[in-house]
């Protein structure tokens, strides 16, 4: 976009929209024009840009032709039915998201629909007539139909059942024909199939599969797996080819079986598909590293049936309970897998650094390796540190201490070239064999586990550098700069608490990685970083490279996980064509589809991590459930008009706490401080906050918690039946509606 200050040309509409966003205020014509240094003569096309865009809903006119930004939607637009409202009225909200977080209320006018009304998920083309408190939408075709079916818990009813969604959008229970149950019995999580029709003012819907008690940690997973729509079992055809799998043969190999490569990862790992080896350099002066990646390729080639279900499947996806994997287990757990003292095929590259990290070459081969021993992090780390447990495997007794040298290299030239190195701790559920659910774990981040980040980082720069040197397709990892409308929220956000980002306009990860330098020993650090988190982009995978900004690389690929991440199969397959490393290499045909396929294997990323945040939510809610009434240390991390989302630190789950429910005061929401205000005061709650909350509701059919601070006075507190509706409470001021 060109920059206002230096352009002299007929700016984009984006530009001009994005400028009177920025503004804060109505701007003039003549203002606008001097802003982009127009001549006199464009002046009138400026001011026919101006009335489109106010025609189209994206920005408002206000006095004396001045223009400022609006938070209406335009007069045609796309809207999806998210759900039902308490009278069976269908729920529209816009796809824009610019009303994401707090979107306007739009009802429907039903007269003049013909045939059968949108169903939930469905998208649609609307004309918008702007109604005392909200829009009336006017439906013009229906645009996109999506699966209608839904997952909740089921209730018993004399006659009938209810099914109350497990989908904090959907805003309506589902009645069940008392034919159509499935069989179900009252509490159990089904997945419903939704049905043409309404009795008693509900939508219909009938039982197609049951998952268990709702309440019993074995049924969340099963239920969550069906309702993000991830494939589960694998094709006869697949499964079949990963059967007659066997050894991988020596012809054009090398043998790497004496090198004392090593498996690193942690206690519950089953697929092992890295192994790492260092030494000093004969001449003193640096470090040659090799990393060996199993070779997947070798075992699944393009088009055939195991290619078919992990382009499908994209990725693993992990749950505290069970794995569903990208490949048959006969591979990832299998033949793909480097487990120790077995001759396995790989794809390595042996890399030289200097002492301060830097790399002054890399070499891909194909072997065949023998992994020397499976270690654990802790176990890498108790070495380092001399203490050996007795379930230790025997290594070579300089190897860690190479390995960890390396890395201390590595790790130089990571701070040097300024890195974002955000400290977000991993929490994951413990649940016991018998099913129960014991308590939270959370993984303390050793110099193990950089050690490996640090190899596998720049295992994947190689890659990319390699593949581009050849001139073969890359499926990038890319990271794309921070939005600049972020950046200038950010900036806002800094100045109130007395902080700045350097870099002005040309801002760096440096500039983020020296703010968190200086943040450090800050109270509120935790708070910046969340800012500093919520300003960056989402990384995604692309053949077209933008560079990864957070790890501040020009070039960056996923090279180092083929067995649970396609996109690493990918880059291996055009590593052995373009190095003519035998079979199994890349064809034109995947090449050309690279565009579509990284956005593929990007979506069901998003996927994946979607549904392993949906179950530790509802897992720690279940937890959590049998501890209503019980105050918990918690830190604010995030601040809306609706309310506060706070995080129980011991936990890691995240309650809302509803700004109605806030006592002392009518609060009002500052954007730039990042917080909740007692009007005309600066009491209030902050983003990064620590504060004493008391959990008061615990909802199992959604996973969500509702929470207060501590000092308030309480109601009774209760566990949340699912599809329970708490009563607005509090003064009698207008409120955003609460959305949990």
């Amino acid at each position: 976009m060109a920059d206002p200050k230096t352009s002299g040309s007929l700016p984009t509409e984006e530009a001009l929209v994005e400028l009177i966003n920025k503004s804060g205020k109505a701007l003039g014509r003549r203002e606008l024009a001097r802003s982009f240094k127009l001549a006199t003569s464009e002046r009138r096309a400026l001011g026919s840009m101006l009335e489109t865009l106010a025609e189209a809903g994206k920005i408002r006119r206000g006095r004396n032709r001045r223009y400022m930004a609006t938070d209406h939607l335009p007069s045609v637009s796309v809207l999806e039915v998210s759900g039902l409202d308490d009278d069976g009225d269908l729920i529209l909200r816009p796809t824009d998201q610019r009303f994401e977080k707090a979107p306007p209320q739009i009802r429907v006018n039903t007269r003049g629909l013909k045939g059968p009304a949108p169903g939930i998920g469905d998208k649609v083309l609307a004309r918008l007539e702007q109604k005392r408190g909200g829009y009336l939408a006017h439906i013009i075709k229906r645009l996109e139909q999506r699966p209608s079916n839904i997952i909740g818990i089921f209730r018993q009813h004399p006659d009938s059942g209810i099914v109350e969604p497990a989908d904090r959008r959907l805003k309506t229970n589902f009645m069940v024909n008392s034919r159509e149950t499935g069989g179900a019995e009252d509490g159990e999580l089904v997945e419903c199939e939704t049905a043409p029709g309404r009795e008693h003012g509900l939508p219909l819907a009938r039982v197609i599969a049951k998952f268990g008690d709702s309440s019993d940690p074995s049924s969340i997973v099963p239920a969550l797996i069906a309702k993000h729509e991830i494939p589960k079992t694998f094709p006869a055809p697949a499964i079949q080819q990963a059967k007659q799998s066997g050894a991988a043969s020596m012809d054009g190999r090398e043998d790497l079986r004496k090198v004392p490569l090593v498996t690193i990862d942690d206690e519950t790992a089953r697929d092992f598909d890295d192994a790492v080896w260092a030494e000093r350099n004969d001449d003193d002066d640096g470090w040659h590293l090799m990393v060996a990646i199993a070779d997947v390729a070798s075992y699944v080639h393009p088009d055939d049936a195991l290619d078919k279900v992990a382009q499908e499947r994209g990725n693993s996806v992990y749950f505290p309970t069970t794995v569903i994997p990208m490949l048959p287990e006969e591979l990832s757990n299998g033949w793909c897998s480097l487990v120790p003292n077995e001759d396995r095929p790989c794809l390595t590259v042996d890399i030289w650094i200097d002492d301060k990290g830097q790399k002054s070459r890399h070499e891909f081969r194909r072997a065949m390796m023998r992994s020397a021993a499976r270690l654990t992090y802790n176990q890498v780390q108790n070495l380092r540190n001399d203490i050996i447990e007795e379930d230790t495997p025997s290594v070579p007794a300089n190897l860690i201490t190479n390995l960890y040298g390396a890395f201390d290299a590595l790790n130089d030239a990571r701070h040097a070239r300024g890195v974002i190195d955000l400290d977000l701790p991993e929490r994951k559920i413990r649940v016991e064999q018998d099913g129960t659910i014991s308590g939270v774990d959370v993984r303390i981040r050793l110099d193990s586990h950089r050690l490996i980040e640090e190899f596998m980082i720049l295992a994947n720069v190689c890659a990319a550098e390699t593949l581009e040197a050849t001139k073969m397709p890359c499926m990038y990892r890319t990271h794309d700069d921070p939005a600049p409308d972020r950046v200038v929220a950010l900036r806002k956000f800094l100045k109130t608490i007395g902080l700045d980002l350097g870099g002005g306009q040309a801002v760096r990860p440096r500039h983020f990685a020296h703010l968190l330098q200086k943040a450090k020993v800050r109270p509120d650090f935790m708070g910046i970083q969340d800012a500093i988190l919520r300003c960056q982009s989402q990384a995604v995978y692309s053949p077209n490279n933008a560079g990864h900004f957070g790890l501040a690389l020009r070039r960056y690929a996923h090279f180092t996980s083929p067995i649970r991440r396609y996109s690493d199969l990918l880059v291996h397959r055009a590593l052995i064509l373009g190095l003519n490393l035998g079979d199994g290499g890349l064809v034109n045909e995947d090449a050309d589809d690279f565009p579509g396929i990284g956005e593929h294997i990007s979506t069901t990323e998003r996927r994946a991590m979607a549904a392993e945040r949906d179950a530790f939510d509802r897992l720690a809610t279940i937890y959590l459930s049998e501890r209503v009434g019980a105050e918990f240390n918690a830190r604010i991390t995030g601040v809306e008009r609706f309310g506060l989302f706070a995080e129980l630190l011991v936990i890691g789950a995240s309650g809302l706490i509803p700004v109605s429910t806030l006592e002392g005061g009518y609060y009002r929401f500052d954007e730039d401080r990042r917080g909740l205000f007692i009007d005309g005061s600066n009491t209030g709650y902050k983003l990064g906050q620590f504060l004493k909350v008391r959990l008061k509701e615990a909802n199992i059919a959604t996973g969500g918690l509702l929470i207060e601070p501590a000092e308030h006075k309480t109601e009774k507190n209760k566990t949340t039946k699912p599809g329970h509706r708490r009563k607005n409470t509090g003064d009698k001021r207008p409120r955003t509606k609460r959305r949990r």
